[in-house]
């Protein structure tokens, strides 16, 4: 592989993945820039070529659609010069579980979910038999807290987490990382495609230096990077919670609070 992998980034006509690709364009890597919005996307791709000198290939695709997402998929599978996969293309849907049309609950899913794990599998293969590359995979800390009410959002969230951190213990010992992104409130047009008024969230961080954070935990290989956690040991301490359950998963016998209600 190529001292400088070229990177593959799905949503990357606008915030999160716009600003990924001015980022690995500004350190040197050629890019493939993923989203529907070609008209965008040859936008970004002519002021990066003219700014930094990197190679751009604009790939228009509704990841959504199974066609359009194989597309894709191919492409990580075949081209050899890619090592990074910014898995970042996502959406939201505005109201609680009960109000959101089924159909909208359907595009989250696949969007946020179907389509980020079969680019992950096209990809993985092929850089797990190079012993090297990298999956940055694009979460949310509502994944870990169903109590922000964005049920269907977070649960697709609490999968790309995991997703990610079992990607992580399988990839790592063959010299592939994994990094799973938590992002806070950012601004960027999610918001307003899930019909959310900006102004309503009381903190947003900027998404420039949402992306200099995780690209910093990115550099020390974090497997989980969280920018907006101040106090990193809080999530030490929930993985060492978490950790310390694992012994009593595997008892052959149920607990005992609730033999004693038999």
């Amino acid at each position: 592989m190529a001292e400088n992998p070229s990177v593959l980034i799905t949503g990357a006509s606008s915030g999160i993945g716009a600003t990924y690709a001015d980022r690995f364009a500004r350190r040197g890597h050629n890019l493939v820039l993923v989203a529907r919005d070609k008209e965008r996307l040859e936008v970004i791709a002519a002021r990066l070529r003219n700014e930094t000198g990197v190679a751009v290939d604009v790939l228009q695709a509704d990841l959504t659609k199974p066609v359009e997402l194989a597309t894709v998929e191919a492409r990580l599978r075949d081209d050899r010069r890619i090592g990074i996969l910014v898995n970042n293309a996502g959406a939201s849907v505005g109201g609680s579980f009960v109000e959101q049309a089924t159909d909208d609950v359907e595009r989250i899913v696949s969007l946020n979910t179907t389509a980020l794990v079969r680019l992950a599998s096209a990809v993985a293969p092929r850089l797990t038999g190079a012993g090297e590359g990298a999956i940055i995979n694009i979460g949310s800390v509502v994944g870990v807290a169903p109590e922000f009410g964005m049920t269907v959002y977070g649960a697709t969230k609490a999968f790309v987490l995991f997703l990610s951190q079992g990607l992580s213990l399988e990839l790592i010992p063959k010299g592939v990382y994994v990094q799973a992104v938590l992002p806070a409130a950012t601004r960027t047009e999610i918001w307003e495609r899930s019909g959310v008024d900006i102004n309503s969230i009381p903190a947003m961080m900027e998404v420039g230096e949402l992306v200099d954070a995780a690209l910093a935990g990115f550099d020390r290989r974090e497997a989980v990077t969280i920018p907006p956690l101040h106090d990193a040991a809080q999530w030490d301490a929930y993985q060492a919670a978490r950790q310390a359950m694992l012994p009593g998963f595997g008892q052959s016998r149920a607990a005992e609070r609730y033999l004693a209600a038999l």
